[in-house]
């Protein structure tokens, strides 16, 4: 039986953890096939980095100041994805909650005024519509199919960092989280 990649994996960062094994000889002129697992991962990350990314924006809102007679103003930023190509993008609630303006940036370096169609402070989700043509899109996946120890891909521009990515695994499936609001968000993915 042929062992799977994801074993391979696992195997390679438990053989790692443990030390090299003194029964098995080195031989560096030989190809590594641990080695080609972390190669086939890496392989893995840059084509959904290539195939994702391109549809992440960096979203960028004008607020006004509090007071009776705002005044100054100030931006709040994020990140989020174009799903459709008529420009619907998600993002969270809390970076365009109550902006007076917003704009996304493109990974190609477009910059296009985006409206907000509708958010759900809730569950910190909110609904973007791009005013821009030619957008490049992801398909939504269904997180009901999510597993714990399943290695997923994160894509995004955290402190305006464009096209940051990071790797992990699902934690836990099926969490709750009380949200600012205070209402409990269920089925949460860690």
């Amino acid at each position: 039986m042929r062992e799977s990649d994801p074993e391979r994996l696992f195997r390679l960062i438990s053989d790692d953890a443990a030390g090299p094994d003194p029964a098995v000889p080195s031989n560096s002129d030989a190809s590594d096939p641990d080695e080609d697992v972390w190669d086939a991962y890496s392989r893995a990350v840059v084509s959904a980095a290539q195939r994702a990314g391109p549809a992440v924006i960096s979203v960028e809102a004008v607020h006004r100041s509090g007071g009776r007679r705002p005044r100054s103003q100030r931006g709040g930023a994020g990140s989020g994805f174009v799903f459709a190509p008529d420009g619907f993008a998600l993002t969270n609630s809390h970076v365009v909650h109550r902006a007076r303006s917003v704009r996304v940036v493109l990974q190609d370096g477009r910059t296009a005024r985006a409206d907000l169609v509708g958010e759900d402070p809730d569950t910190d989700v909110a609904l973007l519509r791009v005013d821009a043509a030619d957008l490049p899109t992801v398909e939504l996946g269904d997180s009901r199919r999510l597993r714990v120890g399943q290695l997923v891909i994160a894509i995004g521009n955290p402190l305006g960092f464009q096209s940051t990515v990071t790797a992990g695994v699902v934690s836990a499936v099926g969490r709750s989280l009380r949200a600012a609001t205070g209402r409990l968000i269920e089925d949460v993915v860690q």
